[in-house]
């Protein structure tokens, strides 16, 4: 059936192609056509994909707090006077020097503002808006949901709103896309870092440490995102062993601290020193059968 059809579309090529073109410059010119229009539909599934899971966000996050509503139309400046994670207090800019790390500081903390001064029945929270590139877009969707979800827990727990954080239990598939996102970008950003660091990736690490060591938001993240978790933690164990760039240890400084603060979780901390060790003993078993082959001439 396969040797027919390939016959059959072979037979049809030949009899439609335009004259002044080859049979192959006019299947090479279909090709082309149906590869741009595939890209085309693939593009706009992601989209719509992407707009199907904005849409389970504020759900989720309307079904957990009634009262929490996002405001669309706050500037990304005026976010950053009101959000709860402070990105200011979360990293530092590195200078490139290409062999070494002037601030050790570098993703090395994070802070949760305490400042949540509310006189209205809503709380109105501007979505978030910081990120410029490609790459620094797609994690604008997660950081945003996760930001909020975190804000609701901080303001749950000083009494100023009610929340039902049992709700995360009844839609894994919005929690689990919403942190694969957060690591698939910054995976994608260690790989291929740009520094100065700015300050969409910047909030996308502070936001994801935060939500680990969250007491209660951790269990539900452990709970749904552990698979996914580790897959993160070895991604950037090989980035660290594999990288050969020449400016190289900047970036490598923050794949570790991050590494770092993932540690802060202590179900993450004991299966990341597993993972170290096990790196660690390869390469011992890798420097033993070396030390072998060289002693038998």
């Amino acid at each position: 059936y396969l040797k027919i059809s390939k016959l059959a579309l072979a037979f049809a090529i030949i009899h439609s192609k335009p004259p002044g073109k080859s049979s192959k410059e006019y299947t090479e010119h279909l090709a082309k056509t149906v590869s741009e229009q595939d890209f085309g539909w693939k593009w706009k599934v992601e989209v719509l994909e992407a707009e199907v899971l904005r849409l389970r966000q504020e759900l989720l996050l309307n079904r957990i707090c009634p009262r929490f509503r996002l405001e669309n139309n706050t500037s990304a400046e005026a976010l950053l006077n009101r959000e709860s994670i402070n990105p200011a207090s979360c990293s530092s800019q590195l200078e490139d020097s290409g062999c070494d790390v002037s601030n050790d500081s570098a993703f090395d903390s994070l802070g949760i503002a305490s400042d949540f001064h509310q006189s209205e029945q809503n709380v109105k929270v501007p979505p978030l808006n910081l990120c410029h590139t490609s790459k620094e877009r797609s994690l604008t969707a997660p950081v945003q949901f996760l930001q909020h979800l975190l804000e609701i827990r901080k303001l749950s727990e000083g009494g100023i709103l009610q929340a039902d954080f049992s709700e995360l239990d009844n839609d894994s598939f919005t929690i689990c896309n919403s942190v694969s996102q957060l690591l698939d970008g910054l995976t994608v950003f260690y790989n291929n870092p740009k520094f100065p660091v700015s300050n969409c990736l910047t909030e996308a690490v502070c936001v994801l440490v935060s939500l680990i060591t969250d007491t209660k938001l951790s269990n539900h993240v452990l709970k749904k995102c552990f698979k996914k978790l580790e897959e993160f933690k070895k991604n950037l164990i090989q980035i660290i062993l594999r990288s050969s760039s020449i400016n190289r240890f900047q970036a490598l400084h923050s794949v570790s601290q991050t590494l770092v603060l993932l540690g802060k979780n202590n179900v993450l901390r004991n299966s990341l020193i597993s993972l170290l060790l096990s790196e660690v003993r390869q390469f011992a078993e890798q420097l033993l059968q070396a030390h072998q082959v060289l002693s038998s001439f």
